[in-house]
């Protein structure tokens, strides 16, 4: 979902993978798998080229959170007995209707819910945690970005050697000579 407000957000070109990851902090490998199926389901549209990525396929307004969601991992209605019971086989017990009369509710307010009513109320709100610059919202304790010049990932990277610990370089080992690894040396 949080993908698909990105896009929204930002219709005018194509976004890449790594990008839309980056903004939304959703994982590369997971995002790549959901943005596939959200292509497969005519939600979003990949283009190819040098400027290429992904963007909606239709605008906000049309695109309702409940498509989003059934293209990605469908809303399951409860049919029938989950347990196989059979004295619930000819209607669901009062347990289990509850549950499902709740699973309607959630499917009626994603079906009402359009991506463009999303994003015109996050003009009040941050949609998502996402700022307008596409990065999410970092708390007031830290940086926003990092400093001038240096990458997220060279960021990132620095922190992360910066914290390791140091390995120790071991002495080199003068006991053994070429000719003692070989086993040519005469005695």
């Amino acid at each position: 979902m949080r993908a698909v407000v990105f896009l929204g957000q930002r219709p005018d070109r194509a976004w890449t993978t790594r990008q839309v990851a980056e903004a939304t902090r959703v994982p590369v490998g997971y995002l790549s798998k959901v943005l596939q199926a959200l292509v497969r389901a005519g939600i979003i549209q990949s283009v190819r080229g040098i400027y290429g990525g992904y963007q909606l396929a239709s605008p906000p307004a049309c695109l309702t959170a409940l498509e989003v969601i059934n293209s990605v991992d469908p809303i399951r209605r409860i049919r029938r007995c989950p347990l196989g019971l059979v004295q619930h086989s000819a209607r669901l017990c009062p347990l289990h209707r509850r549950v499902d009369d709740a699973i309607a509710l959630a499917e009626k307010a994603f079906a009402d819910a359009t991506i463009g009513e999303l994003l015109a109320e996050s003009d009040k709100y941050v949609a998502c945690g996402l700022s307008k610059n596409g990065y999410r919202r970092q708390p007031a304790r830290g940086p926003v970005s990092p400093p001038a010049g240096e990458t997220r990932a060279a960021a990132r990277t620095r922190r992360r050697r910066a914290a390791a610990p140091q390995k120790r370089k071991r002495p080199p080992n003068t006991s053994f000579t070429p000719a003692r690894r070989r086993g040519t040396m005469s005695a």
